[in-house]
C-alpha cells in the first residue's frame, strides 16, 4: 500500500547518509538530526528529502510529551490509573506503539504512515468499545488534543489536578514557614539566603518543636525560597523590594481618561548623574515625571536628589515650574 505524503515532525526516525537519525529540531528550512552515537548535524530540508536512500522509518508523537515525573503523585489511585490508561492508548494512536518505544513494531491499524488521524481514531474507538469501554469520538479527540498539549497531566480530570505552586512535594510546614519569613522581610534590609534558612529553622522549632520538622537540603531550600519569593526581590535591592511590596493587590486593567487632568500618572527613574549639594556632599539624582493620561503629555518634570516616591509626588504637587 502506498504511504501517505507527510511532513517531518519532532521525534521522527529517518534514514540519511546510510545511517539512522532522530529529528531533534526543525527551524525554517533546516533540520537538526541526531544519530545513535549522539552526533548532531544540521541539513537543509530540501537536501534531506532529495538525498539518496532517504526514508522515514518511524514517527514520533505529534508533539514531544511534557515531563511526567511527579505529575500523578498525590492523586487518588483510580485517577492516576485512568490517566495512565489513556496515556497508553493515545500513545499507540499517535505513534502506532503503546509504549512509544521506537524499537517496538508498529501496529498496522495505527501506522501514521498509512492511516490518517481520523482513521486511527475510529480504529481505537472500535477497539475500546469492543473491550467494553463506552468512549465517544468527541471524547477521544479532546483527550488526544490535551495529551499533545500538556502530556500526561492533560489526561487528569481538572477537578483532581494539583495547583502548580513550584514547591512540588515539599513539606507544607516548611513551605508555610518560608512564606512567613519572606513576608516579614518586605521592609527589612537584604540578608543572605543562609540567614533566611536559619530564620526558617528557628520558626519551625518554635511552632512545632525542635527537630519535629526536618529541614530540606540546602539546594532544595534555595529552590523553595526562589519559588515562594518570585517577583518579590527578596535577595535583591531592598528599595526595589519595598516598592514592589507597596503595589496594590489587584488585577491590572485598562483605564480610560475622558478629559485632560482627570487621571495623572507619576513615576521616577534614577539617572546616572551625580550632584553636589551646598554642603559639599555628593548624591545621586532622580527624574520624576507627571503624565496626563488623556493627552499623553508631561504635566510636570522634576529633577531632584534621590527621594522616596511619595516625597517626589508632594514636590511635584507644589512645584511651580
Amino acid at each position: 500500500m502506498p504511504t501517505r505524503p507527510r511532513l517531518l515532525s519532532l521525534g521522527d526516525r529517518v534514514r540519511y547518509d546510510r545511517r539512522e537519525h532522530t529529528v531533534a529540531a526543525l527551524h525554517g528550512t533546516s533540520v537538526r538530526l541526531v544519530d545513535d552515537a549522539q552526533a548532531a548535524s544540521v541539513v537543509l530540508l530540501g537536501h534531506l528529502l532529495a538525498s539518496e536512500g532517504f526514508a522515514v522509518l518511524s514517527t514520533g508523537p505529534a508533539r514531544p510529551p511534557l515531563p511526567e515525573e511527579g505529575v500523578l503523585d498525590g492523586l487518588p489511585e483510580e485517577v492516576a490509573e485512568r490517566a495512565r490508561w489513556w496515556q497508553r492508548h493515545l500513545t499507540e494512536l499517535m505513534t502506532g506503539r503503546p509504549d512509544g518505544d521506537p524499537h517496538t513494531p508498529v501496529r498496522t491499524e495505527y501506522d501514521p504512515e498509512v492511516h490518517s488521524v481520523r482513521q486511527r481514531e475510529l480504529a481505537k474507538l472500535a477497539e475500546l468499545r469492543q473491550a467494553g469501554e463506552q468512549v465517544g469520538l468527541s471524547t477521544m479527540r479532546r483527550m488526544r488534543s490535551r495529551f499533545e498539549r500538556e502530556g500526561v497531566a492533560g489526561l487528569v480530570d481538572g477537578r483532581q489536578r494539583k495547583p502548580a505552586t513550584g514547591t512540588g512535594r515539599a513539606d507544607p510546614r516548611v513551605v508555610a514557614a518560608i512564606e512567613q519569613v519572606v513576608n516579614s522581610r518586605t521592609n527589612e534590609a537584604t540578608v543572605s539566603a543562609q540567614v533566611l534558612r536559619r530564620q526558617v529553622e528557628r520558626l519551625l522549632a518554635d511552632e512545632h518543636g525542635a527537630g519535629e520538622v526536618p529541614m530540606p537540603s540546602r539546594a532544595t531550600f534555595y529552590r523553595l525560597l526562589e519559588a515562594v519569593s518570585t517577583g518579590r526581590y527578596l535577595l535583591g535591592s531592598a528599595r526595589t523590594r519595598r516598592s514592589a511590596g507597596k503595589q496594590p493587590k489587584r488585577m491590572f486593567g485598562q483605564l480610560t481618561a475622558a478629559r485632560p487632568g482627570e487621571v495623572m500618572e507619576i513615576d521616577s527613574t534614577p539617572l546616572d548623574v551625580m550632584v553636589v549639594h551646598d554642603d559639599g556632599t555628593v548624591d545621586r539624582c532622580e527624574l520624576t515625571g507627571l503624565v496626563d493620561l488623556a493627552t499623553r503629555t508631561l504635566a510636570a518634570v522634576l529633577l531632584r536628589p534621590s527621594t522616596k516616591a511619595v516625597d517626589a509626588a508632594l514636590l511635584l504637587a507644589r512645584d511651580d515650574t
